[in-house]
């Protein structure tokens, strides 16, 4: 599925394999690459309706009834999909990974983003403040377990900054969460594993772009 492009059918595959994990008597989490393909299947269904949405979302096409009652087409399925997720995440991957550790806080992350993304056109049901709540939790456990060059925390902190700046509206939160982690995982570059050299300077070159 991910070869062929069809990314609506490997969220199909992967929800089977997460519902799977699940109705084992000891449960079972998923691996590293299993939950990376959970990421990228959503990750690529969500991504492009996001880039519909904001190219409709424009001050041009705000009276233009046609365009409007095409944004709620897209928004609703916006919506279908992060509940779909979400629903993953909270009942069974999240709820069922107590551990403080690398899964728990890639579940964490994973849960404040798609909350972020609902938060981009649902104003009122606080999804705001549950990805804020999520992230935070997040950081906390990521902040104890894993390294200040790990990937996963590193991403963490871009996307948490993004919601200060994008979602919560506090730039100053932003900028002071992207330099501490960007600062932290500079004065450990030099311990970065060979492994995810590539993934966490790509993110921490994002981290500077933000704050800049």
């Amino acid at each position: 599925a991910i070869t062929a492009g069809r990314y609506d059918d490997m969220c199909k595959f992967m929800r089977a394999l997460v519902e799977w994990t699940d109705s084992k008597t000891e449960k079972v989490d998923l691996t590293v690459e299993e939950r990376n393909l959970l990421s990228v299947a959503y990750k690529n269904v969500i991504g492009a309706r996001r880039a519909s949405w904001r190219t409709l979302n424009v001050d041009e096409h705000k009276d233009d009834e046609l365009i409007k009652l095409y944004k709620k087409q897209v928004e609703s399925e916006l919506d279908g999909i992060c509940k779909d997720v979400l629903d993953l995440l909270i009942n069974i991957l999240v709820k069922n990974n107590t551990e403080e550790n690398e899964s728990r806080v890639f579940y964490l992350k994973m849960t404040g983003d798609y909350y972020r993304y609902l938060a981009e056109f649902v104003t009122d049901q606080q999804y705001d403040q549950k990805a804020a709540d999520m992230y935070s939790k997040a950081l906390a456990i990521a902040n104890k377990k894993l390294t200040p060059t790990h990937p996963i925390r590193l991403g963490l902190a871009l996307n948490y900054s993004v919601c200060f700046y994008e979602i919560l509206k506090d730039k100053q939160k932003a900028c002071d969460l992207a330099k501490t982690a960007f600062d932290q995982a500079i004065s450990k570059l030099d311990k970065l594993d060979e492994g995810s050299y590539k993934d966490s300077t790509l993110i921490m070159q994002l981290l500077r772009d933000n704050l800049t």
